[in-house]
C-alpha cells in the first residue's frame, strides 16, 4: 500500500509495500511490477532510486538493481518530492488537442521553440506548459516539468505529445525509441518526385516502393563545418528512413508537390534534409532550400510571389498516433494545415485555373 508517511526530511515521501507472488528475479523489475500505481514511478526512476540508496528491503538499504528479491519482503522507497523547475512559467496561449492526468497533446504554431536554449530563453512551449499544467505536473525525473520526448523545429507547425508524469514519460520515450509512434507530415516541395525520373533513380539512398512511394535511407549527422545543419552520410551518423508520397501536383507542367511524409526514425531536421538530398527541397526552407526557386513563367506571378515570400519551411506535423503509456489505449490525433500553409496552397491551386 502507499505509505504516505514523511521521512526525516520534509522534502521526501516514503512509499511502503510488499513484494507479491512469483516476483521477477531482479529488484528493479520486481519494484516496477509491484510499486503502487499512484506513486507514479517508472522502472527507470526506480533504478535511479535504488542506486542512490533510496530503497530498503526488510529495513536494509539495497543499491544493486540486479539484487534478488523474494515474495513477501517489505520494501520502502524514499522519494524526493518533485522540485520546482528553474524554467519560469509563462501565460502563453496553447492549442490543446488532448489532455489527461498523464500527458498533453499540443498543436504547436510555427515560430515557437519547444525547449528553452541560450538563443531562446523564454516564450517556449515548455514555458507555456509550466503555466498551463501548474500543479498537474507530478514530476518527471524528480522535477516538476513537462517531459519532452520528441520535438519539431521552431518553424514547423503541428502535433507534439508531452508527458506530465514520470510513468508517461518513460512509456512514451520507449515507443519513440522503438519507432512505433505514427507520425505523418505534410510538406510543399519543389518538383515532383517520380519513380520514372532517371535523375532521382541515381540519387544514393533513394528508392521507390509500390504506389510511387519515395523511400530515403541514409545516415544523418551534424554538418562538419555548419553546426546548425544536418548532413547526409553513408558511414557513421545515425540511421534515418523517410517515406513520402505525392498528394497533389501544382503547375503545368507540375513544378511543386504537396507531399505526405512519414518517419520510420526521428532525427533532427530529417524530412527537410532528406527531401533536399533527393533534390526536392521544401518551399521556404532557409537552411536546406539553398537558392532554389521556380523557373521563370513556371507559374503565374501571383503564385510565384507567394512561394518566394513564404517565410518558413512549408512543413506541418499533421498526424500523431501512439499507445497511451498508462491506459494502453491506441490514440490518434490530426491537426489541419495552419492558415499560412493553407493560404499558400490556395494561391498556387487557383493559379492553375
Amino acid at each position: 500500500m502507499f505509505g504516505g508517511s514523511e521521512g526525516s526530511v520534509m522534502s521526501h515521501r516514503t512509499i511502503s509495500f510488499f513484494i507479491a507472488d512469483t516476483p521477477p528475479p531482479r529488484l528493479d523489475k520486481a519494484l516496477a511490477r509491484d510499486v503502487p500505481e499512484d506513486a507514479n514511478l517508472s522502472r527507470t526512476r526506480l533504478g535511479r532510486l535504488i542506486t542512490e540508496g533510496g530503497v530498503k528491503v526488510d529495513g536494509v538499504v539495497v543499491t544493486d538493481p540486479r539484487a534478488r528479491i523474494e515474495e513477501g519482503q517489505h520494501v520502502t522507497v524514499s522519494v524526493e518530492e518533485a522540485a520546482e523547475s528553474h524554467i519560469a512559467p509563462e501565460a502563453i496561449a496553447l492549442e490543446v488537442v488532448f489532455e489527461d492526468a498523464d500527458l498533453i497533446v499540443i498543436n504547436k504554431p510555427a515560430g515557437m521553440v519547444v525547449h528553452p536554449a541560450p538563443g531562446s530563453p523564454s516564450g517556449t512551449l515548455v514555458n507555456a506548459l509550466l503555466a498551463h499544467c501548474g500543479d498537474d505536473l507530478s514530476g518527471v525525473g524528480g522535477m516538476k516539468r513537462p517531459g519532452i520526448v520528441h520535438r519539431i523545429d521552431k518553424d514547423t507547425s503541428g502535433l507534439l505529445v508531452v508527458a506530465k508524469s514520470d510513468a508517461a514519460h518513460h512509456g512514451l520515450a520507449l515507443q519513440f525509441e522503438k519507432h512505433t509512434v505514427e507520425r505523418y507530415y505534410q510538406a510543399l516541395v519543389y518538383g515532383v518526385p517520380d519513380a520514372n525520373d532517371p535523375r532521382l533513380r541515381g540519387v544514393r539512398g533513394a528508392s521507390f516502393e509500390p504506389g510511387n512511394i519515395l523511400k530515403l535511407t541514409t545516415q544523418l549527422a551534424r554538418h562538419r563545418t555548419d553546426r546548425q545543419r544536418q548532413a547526409v552520410l553513408f558511414q557513421g551518423g545515425r540511421h534515418a528512413v523517410t517515406r513520402a508520397r505525392t498528394v497533389h501536383r501544382y503547375g503545368t507542367p507540375p513544378v511543386l508537390a504537396l507531399m505526405e511524409c512519414w518517419l520510420e526514425t526521428g532525427r533532427t531536421h530529417q524530412i527537410r534534409v532528406h527531401m533536399a538530398h533527393a533534390g526536392h527541397a521544401l518551399v521556404g526552407d532557409p537552411t536546406y532550400g539553398g537558392k532554389r526557386k521556380l523557373a521563370k513563367n513556371a507559374m503565374p506571378e501571383i503564385a510565384a510571389e507567394a512561394v518566394r515570400a513564404f517565410p518558413r519551411q512549408a512543413l506541418h506535423a499533421a498526424v500523431l498516433g501512439f499507445e497511451h503509456p498508462v491506459t494502453g489505449e491506441s490514440v490518434r490525433f490530426e491537426a489541419p494545415l495552419p492558415r499560412d500553409m493553407a493560404d499558400l496552397l490556395d494561391v498556387v491551386a487557383l493559379a492553375q485555373v
